[in-house]
């Protein structure tokens, strides 16, 4: 492991193949923070998010385990920009609070830490402290043709995910890196390792 630490984001819309890039680096040495991972965390229950969601969007939210019904509350608020309004003001806070604990961890490390977040926003690079921000990308065309064939969404389903999500041209604009995942997956660990070797030189 390399001396000294370098902490990156790493982001990138629906279907881009964010976490596939994630998992790879991780296979590589990094120390890759998942913030999905953390939302699921901080929604389970008895806890404060899991709490107020249940009280913003009732008991049809609750699954028969007692747990959120993931997809059903993603299926309540995208397309419906309140409700998705109300839902990140819940959970967001609640979020934050976990990777910034996670990038305090880092600081006593070294090495490559990577924060894995689907919803990156020009702000993390100053509340995370990051040295670099890397975009995952894709063109909507291809993410609705793979997200259909392996979700088992509808293409109107995805389009609303997709309009829902930072606009892909500002999601470009604020990369340091962006890994295109437009091709096979050969051409994909390329880009993969291209992204490793060019994170390694960071001093």
């Amino acid at each position: 492991m390399r001396a000294t630490l370098v902490v990156a984001g790493l982001g990138g819309g629906i279907g881009s193949g964010k976490s596939t890039v994630s998992q790879a680096l991780g296979e590589r040495g990094a120390i890759t923070i998942d913030a999905d991972k953390i939302a699921r965390e901080v929604c389970q229950p008895g806890l404060p998010a899991f709490d107020a969601i249940v009280d913003r969007f009732g008991q049809e939210v609750v699954s028969s385990s007692g747990e959120l019904d993931r997809e059903r509350l993603a299926a309540l608020v995208f397309g419906d920009d309140k409700a998705l309004s109300d839902l990140n003001a819940i959970t967001h806070p609640e979020v934050g609070k976990v990777l910034l604990e996670r990038r305090e961890a880092l600081d006593r490390t070294g090495g490559i830490g990577i924060f894995d977040i689907p919803l990156l926003q020009p702000y993390h690079r100053e509340l995370l402290r990051l040295d670099k921000m890397i975009i995952v990308d894709c063109p909507p065309e291809i993410v609705i043709s793979r997200v259909v064939e392996s979700r088992n969404m509808t293409s109107e389903d995805v389009e609303s995910r997709i309009a829902a999500q930072m606009d892909r041209d500002k999601r470009l604009a604020m990369a340091d890196f962006v890994v295109d995942n437009s091709g096979s997956w050969a051409q994909l660990n390329d880009e993969i390792e291209r992204l490793w070797v060019w994170l390694n030189s960071i001093k």
